[in-house]
């Protein structure tokens, strides 16, 4: 099978990109590195340099693929706060940019990777589809219109799309040293440097932790779910648990033999409280489920991040 993969020399593409690899697909990538590494591309896979709002660029690039993985994003909520404009030209601009071109180019399906920042603070926890969408960043505001896209796609021309709403995903290749690091290389470098690890506002706030592997799972499933199925629609990828950050930092310390004394720091804006997502649909309708527990996890990033 011939796949593109936008975004694929970043953290959750790059993986996916050797999972593709790996099952003997032929895979093309495109990335303008600001944020992924020319290093996380495989030498297997055919490079396309730029962004995904570039028009004939993308033409290129999508040009006789039956599937292609929609990863490209400026992915930090506090980056779209700072820049709510070139956010949305990545996040927003640049998604239709990547539809209408495989509209155009004939390809079976595209798989888009979305976002549970959609629910903003969710009165119903864990979270399903079905709940009331009321995003709190520019972010998730982006995430949300390339929802809509995909949906008037599948609706309007017949292109197939699925929309995965990631829950927190961390794991192998996610780096402490990037702008707008996330939450678990962030803790894990401080304490495996002997800092002291930065929590924004109390550590009570919640998130469902997945597992890059199981975010691989997922967008391999919903590139063969039947059309009839899933077609259109969007879905959940969480594990459905709920941990808070200081017992994610407690975790962390019970696996690296310390114990963590946080320097709490003033809440982010546009953070939720609460986050747990409801994976029955994608049990259902794709045949997937996280399989990775947290403890799991942790181990297995903690020991990527000893070894770079």
């Amino acid at each position: 099978m011939q796949t593109l993969v936008t975004g694929g020399a970043g953290f959750i593409g790059s993986n996916l990109v050797d999972r593709l690899l790996a099952g003997g697909h032929t895979v093309r990538v495109l990335d303008d590195l600001f944020t992924g590494f020319r290093e996380n591309i495989s030498p297997s896979a055919e490079f396309f340099e730029g962004n995904v709002a570039d028009e004939a660029l993308v033409r290129d690039a999508v040009a006789g693929c039956e599937v292609v993985f929609h990863q490209a994003a400026h992915k930090a909520v506090q980056r779209s706060v700072e820049a709510p404009l070139t956010t949305d030209m990545a996040n927003t601009h640049g998604t239709l940019t990547v539809l209408k071109a495989a509209l155009d180019a004939g390809v079976r399906r595209v798989v888009y990777a979305s976002s549970s920042s959609v629910y903003g603070g969710a009165e119903v926890v864990p979270t399903p589809e079905s709940q009331v969408l009321m995003p709190r960043s520019p972010y998730a505001v982006s995430k949300l219109a390339a929802e809509h896209y995909c949906r008037v796609f599948a609706e309007l021309y017949g292109l197939e799309t699925v929309a995965l709403r990631y829950f927190n995903v961390y794991g192998r290749r996610q780096r402490p040293d990037s702008t707008y690091a996330a939450v678990i290389p962030l803790f894990i470098d401080a304490l495996l440097s002997g800092h002291r690890p930065t929590v924004h506002g109390d550590g009570g706030q919640s998130r469902d932790f997945t597992y890059i592997e199981d975010v691989v799972d997922a967008n391999l499933a919903a590139a063969t779910a039947p059309a009839d199925v899933c077609a259109g629609k969007a879905y959940n990828v969480a594990g459905g648990d709920e941990t808070s950050l200081l017992d994610l930092l407690a975790a962390l310390g019970r696996i690296l033999e310390v114990v963590p004394e946080p320097n709490f720091a003033p809440p982010r804006a546009g953070d939720v409280r609460r986050s747990r997502g409801d994976g029955a649909a994608a049990t259902r309708d794709l045949g997937f489920t996280c399989r990775v527990p947290l403890d799991e996890g942790l181990r297995a990033t903690v020991d990527w991040l000893r070894t770079r």
